[in-house]
């Protein structure tokens, strides 16, 4: 295998591939490496765990065609370490050579006939707005759990809801709902529980234009320009989230968003070693506060309309601040039962976004 490319393409190209590549102990040592095909000139480059596979495609002067797998790691930091400009790349025997300039490397390879036959995507296609679906994961997915042990709750519930799509996240604290409309994806009833990390890596790699999902019986693909990401589905009953949201609220606070999002920046300064924020609502408006023994307290008041019955509810500020975060428009709301009940905060204008909170006994 030969070929020539821009240092600059190949430096993005292994990057996005190497994002999939094994880090974890006990995997194939082969996985630990990025996969690069040429055929004519069209390098596919591959970086896989099994459970997340990332594929991207760049053009470059080809002169033969092959297969290596190169350390994902070596192989990166090397060409990043180049000056911008040329690059070329033969593979012979078991060393693949690089060269830019006056600097030339040689780079063991892995045992190409060892990584592993990774499935084809699914042939049904369907197509999505990429730029909708990246503010919708933006939105959901940092509610996922990134704890192992508890796999459910890693994944983005991804479900047909009325002619459209609903993603769904949790990791028992908070939970992050968004509709998108006219996304008719899977048919009526059916779920498929996609992991989190894939969906961030998407999230990376999504830009304007189009997106492409293909659905299988266990696997997920999504085709972004020359990125394809392809992800094993999450097997189990994702949590009946419905149940956890109450039909009404006796308690429904107005605010600005952005003033909101300021105040509990500053608050939450004060707010060490696992202390709320603390909201107390009330017809003179909003007032939040904080205090951490030994290290000091900050309060402040911010305008809001409230109808309800005067309350304090405690909140984990970085919770609550990533639902402010991505609530869309510039007034939020903030419905509350009582001190001791899960908390809703959605947009006055859209209600396409719900951000469900779970309160902080104080």
């Amino acid at each position: 295998m030969k070929f020539r490319c821009e240092r600059d393409d190949l430096v993005e190209a292994l990057g996005t591939a190497g994002r999939a590549v094994a880090n974890r102990g006990g995997a194939l040592p082969v996985l630990s490496g990025v996969r690069l095909e040429l055929e004519g000139d069209t390098l596919r480059l591959t970086g896989s765990d099994l459970d997340l596979t990332i594929s991207v495609t760049t053009t470059v002067a080809g002169e033969s065609n092959g297969v290596a797998v190169v350390p994902a790691k070596i192989a990166s930091d090397v060409v990043r370490s180049l000056d911008s400009g040329r690059v070329e790349i033969v593979v012979e025997d078991d060393e693949a050579q690089i060269t830019s300039g006056r600097f030339a490397s040689s780079i063991r390879l892995l045992p190409a006939d060892e990584f592993p036959r990774l499935a084809s995507p699914a042939e049904n296609a369907v197509t999505l707005d990429a730029g909708d679906l990246s503010s919708a994961l933006s939105q959901v997915v940092p509610a996922a759990s990134s704890d192992d042990a508890r796999p459910i709750l890693t994944g983005v519930l991804m479900a047909a809801e009325g002619n459209g799509l609903r993603l769904v996240a949790t990791d028992s604290y908070r939970l992050a709902v968004r509709d998108l409309e006219g996304s008719a994806v899977l048919d009526e009833g059916q779920t498929v529980l996609v992991p989190s990390r894939a969906l961030r890596e998407l999230v990376r790699a999504l830009g304007d234009g189009e997106v492409t999902l293909r659905l299988g019986e266990r696997e997920a693909t999504f085709e972004v320009g020359s990125t394809r990401v392809t992800t094993r589905l999450i097997e189990g009953e994702f949590p009946n989230y419905r149940g956890l949201i109450p039909s009404t609220y006796p308690n429904r606070m107005v605010v600005s968003r952005e003033a909101l999002g300021d105040a509990v920046r500053r608050v939450r300064l004060m707010a060490r070693e696992a202390t709320p924020v603390r909201l107390t609502m009330s017809a003179e408006g909003l007032e939040l506060d904080a205090v951490t023994q030994d290290i000091g307290q900050a309060r402040e008041s911010v305008d809001a309309t409230f109808d309800g019955t005067e309350l304090t509810v405690g909140f984990n500020p970085d919770y609550l601040l990533d639902g402010i975060e991505v609530a869309p428009g510039e007034e939020i709301t903030l419905e509350t039962t009582d001190a001791n009940k899960p908390a809703v905060l959605r947009s006055v204008d859209r209600g396409d976004f719900l951000y469900l909170l779970m309160p902080v006994r104080i």
